[in-house]
């Protein structure tokens, strides 16, 4: 098994040119579109847009080679802290990672796993997916899962799978749970909150959506499983010889992980240091990291040795993610970001309301390119988003369906999204190779969305 989570050197180049790529169009978008911006409110403590405050401006003095620095000035940016605090988080996450499989810890316990319960690998199957994708429905979890997403790999190679299925029960269960919300607080709780309609209400046709996305994940990933299906030699798994240490180390971490999910269910439930949670989900996998490898190694200095080698074989993924993070400041420091809201926004409001529904969506699919986080478009948008849907009779529960769907599926297809692009450079997946094994599930998904919009539409989905 593999001892580190490292971006090989395809996966960094073809990523890298995707995002430069896109970075390059949004540098010559603020060069075609003219400037504008909306006047904002402080409330609450979030920054929010007054309505119809739009209005034109003088083009700032935003030179092209900028474009290029963007991934620098990032750094003291607005988002600093978040970025910065994922950057730390994963190379403290793939530090703590290579100290565990080099002392085998993880691929003992995975390899107990898989010798009870081998002959029961579509049970197995759905079973991870369900999981993975209920933390998404019900907490918005997607970040903090980074750190299980090499377990998940390693676990499926173990049952004769490959990368790709590990992913599939990981990272894309997670991502198609945070779509298909039933109480995610990050995007359907936000979002709800600005609409001013009661929190998770409307939960009927949400747990339906679950329950459909569910089953097309599971039947997708059981039929691409079943093709890519390799012979695992049981003889080699039960033969294989552990140190005794490894099987304490294993105890440790097995807690350590209890402690973390426990953790992640309180505060996915009661809100207790959902803004923490991501430092916290770093530090308690690198004390994992550390304890393990201390029972096994017995000297810090080597434990500390492999937690360096560990960090350094993600630092590719750092470039990527501070490229990922400048399109955003591209459009921002060019004044467009507001330009595209308003031009959107009138397009919407002459529209029928089934169109005009649609149109929200493919909005929000698009906005999910330069501006991740689903807290931060909702507060962005959805003050623009409500009072359109008030005048063109679409329900306010329709419009915040439209933003849970248009925020969340793209997540899994955008190189600007840092979760994939990490997750991708754990599993030494190119983009490329992942777009080609999601794009048939996500057309389906994507027209299964426009499906139940329209649906939400005839019906009137309240209660507002």
């Amino acid at each position: 098994m593999e001892k580190s989570v490292k971006i090989s050197r395809n996966m960094f180049i073809t990523s890298a040119l995707v995002i430069f790529s896109i970075m390059m169009i949004s540098g010559v978008l603020t060069i075609l579109l003219p400037a504008g911006e909306y006047e904002r409110e402080f409330i609450d403590g979030r920054t929010v847009i007054v309505e119809d405050s739009y209005q034109t401006i003088e083009k700032p003095n935003y030179p092209f080679w900028r474009w290029f620095t963007a991934p620098i000035e990032v750094l003291w940016s607005s988002d600093a802290p978040l970025i910065i605090t994922i950057i730390v988080f994963i190379l403290v996450v793939s530090g703590s990672i290579y100290i565990l499989n080099k002392n085998h810890v993880i691929e003992y316990i995975i390899n107990k796993i898989v010798k009870r319960y081998s002959k029961q690998k579509n049970v197995l199957l759905g079973l991870m997916i369900l999981v993975f994708m209920l933390l998404g429905a019900l907490m918005g979890i997607f970040e903090e899962i980074v750190p299980l997403i090499p377990i998940v790999i390693m676990f499926s190679i173990s049952l004769g799978w490959d990368d790709l299925t590990g992913l599939g029960m990981s990272l894309l269960a997670a991502g198609f749970g945070f779509s298909a919300a039933i109480a995610n607080p990050f995007s359907l709780g936000v979002a709800q909150r600005i609409a001013e309609i009661p929190l998770f209400s409307g939960i009927g046709l949400r747990i339906i959506i679950f329950i459909t996305t569910y089953l097309l994940l599971f039947v997708f990933l059981r039929n691409y499983a079943k093709k890519h299906q390799k012979e695992v030699v049981d003889q080699q798994i039960e033969t294989i010889d552990y140190d005794v240490n490894t099987s304490k180390a294993s105890k440790i971490l097995i807690t350590i992980i209890s402690i973390l999910f426990i953790l992640i269910l309180i505060s996915g439930f009661t809100g207790f240091m959902s803004g923490l949670m991501l430092p916290v989900v770093g530090v308690l996998f690198m004390v994992g990291g550390f304890l393990s490898g201390l029972v096994v190694e017995k000297s810090i200095s080597k434990v500390f040795k492999d937690f360096l080698i560990g960090m350094s074989n993600l630092l590719p993924g750092v470039i990527l993610i501070l490229m990922a993070m400048s399109v955003k400041l591209i459009i921002t420091n060019g004044k467009i970001l507001d330009t595209i809201l308003y031009n959107a926004s009138i397009v919407i409001s002459e529209s029928g309301t089934v169109a005009a529904t649609f149109l929200i969506y493919l909005l929000f699919f698009v906005m999910n390119l330069f501006i991740g986080s689903a807290s931060a478009k909702a507060f962005l948008t959805m003050p623009i988003i409500v009072p359109l849907a008030d005048l063109v009779g679409i329900t306010r529960q329709t419009a915040v369906q439209a933003f849970v769907f248009g925020d969340g599926f793209s997540n899994l297809l955008y190189p600007t999204n840092a979760v994939l692009l990490i997750s991708l450079g754990i599993a030494g997946v190119s983009y490329f190779k992942w777009f080609k094994f999601i794009w048939k599930i996500q057309l389906v998904m994507f027209l299964l969305s426009l499906l139940y919009l329209y649906i939400a539409v005839k019906i009137g989905y309240g209660p507002i």
